[in-house]
């Protein structure tokens, strides 16, 4: 009885310290880490119990089980969850250390029926190939997200009826079938949350062990000055290179051979001066007229139109009081009236008549 008390303290203040964990921001300090070894060690420990006092057996039933005794069902659980955050240099190892408890935990809800129909048959396709499970196929987006949302949903109501039976705290030290309830939901939820991590672990190895026998890199190429200048004969420690490399695209070497054959393209200028004004000249083309030169030379070209005209685009007014430009444009109007109605749209197309 006093082993029985020691195991329920030990398995109260180890799932305490487990939730404390997932709210602690520090995953990367030191403290976290040793806070979450302890705690892996503090559900060993349980385990350790459990197995000693033989609590379950594959020759009992659900019914056979106390209910204190139930809430140890879910020991590999807890400890799969804590393995995923050891920090340690093999993380491969580390994951498959963590797919082992999940398998453990499985297998003791299997033996004792507490797997639902859904979940019996992810258990099925776990065992049949555990390194290809998956809870939908990877190259099916809407499948994937179809069931991500349904999961989502169970995971939620799921989370709801443990809070009902968790509120109710005083039913829960009287009433020994509440009691019952609050573990088995508890065993609910997370079995559910196997089965997702699960898929994620399996995916998580696979891309380690691809990492892993990756081909090995390529050794790093030589330093450019040593492919470039065989045997360090042409290597200098000056920055900027030499005239005739600049006008060889940073080639180096003589122009022409002995016989007077070019050995590499070349720029032929008048003078030194040349190249001395071109140094410190911009990369672009500088304006060579203000714009007032420019329009005077288009004014020249005659490229500018002025006084208006036909071909400024203008329409000149036409004076009202002129009667005489008015029936003009009044006859102008008349006779094109008369056209299109004479030559309606389309009329002189042969071709397409329909």
């Amino acid at each position: 009885m006093e082993e029985q008390q020691s195991l329920r303290s030990l398995f109260a203040s180890a799932k305490e310290q487990k939730s404390a964990l997932g709210s602690r921001g520090d995953t990367n300090a030191e403290s976290y880490r040793d806070e979450v070894n302890a705690t892996i060690a503090k559900f060993q420990e349980c385990q350790r119990q459990v197995s000693m006092l033989s609590l379950f057996s594959s020759n009992e039933l659900l019914e056979d089980i106390s209910t204190s005794d139930i809430q140890y069902m879910t020991l590999e659980y807890h400890l799969a969850e804590l393995m995923q955050r050891v920090a340690t240099s093999d993380r491969e190892a580390a994951l498959k250390r963590a797919l082992e408890q999940y398998e453990k935990y499985l297998m003791r809800l299997d033996e004792y029926l507490l797997l639902s129909g859904g979940d019996k048959k992810l258990f099925e396709q776990y065992i049949a190939n555990p390194t290809s499970f998956t809870l939908a196929p990877a190259n099916d987006a809407a499948a994937r997200r179809e069931i991500k949302v349904t999961r989502f949903r169970e995971e939620k109501e799921l989370k709801q009826k443990l809070e009902y039976f968790a509120r109710n705290e005083a039913r829960l030290q009287s009433d020994d079938d509440d009691t019952r309830s609050l573990y088995l939901a508890e065993i609910q939820l997370y079995t559910h949350q196997t089965f997702q991590a699960l898929d994620l672990l399996i995916q998580e190895l696979s891309i380690l062990s691809a990492m892993r026998n990756a081909p090995p890199r390529p050794p790093p190429t030589d330093d450019p000055r040593q492919r470039s200048n065989i045997g360090g004969l042409n290597y200098s420690e000056k920055l900027d290179p030499s005239m005739s490399q600049l006008l060889g695209g940073g080639r180096g070497g003589p122009i022409l051979n002995s016989k007077g054959k070019p050995m590499q393209p070349f720029t032929l200028l008048g003078r030194r001066a040349e190249m001395q004004q071109g140094v410190f000249r911009p990369g672009h083309n500088l304006p060579t007229m203000t714009i007032e030169e420019y329009l005077d030379e288009e004014h020249r070209r005659g490229n500018v139109i002025e006084g208006g005209g036909e071909k400024s685009g203008i329409k000149p007014l036409v004076d009202e009081d002129d009667h005489e430009i008015a029936d003009q444009e009044t006859m102008k109007a008349r006779y094109w009236d008369e056209y299109t109605e004479a030559n309606p749209k389309g009329a002189g197309n042969t071709l397409n008549r329909g």
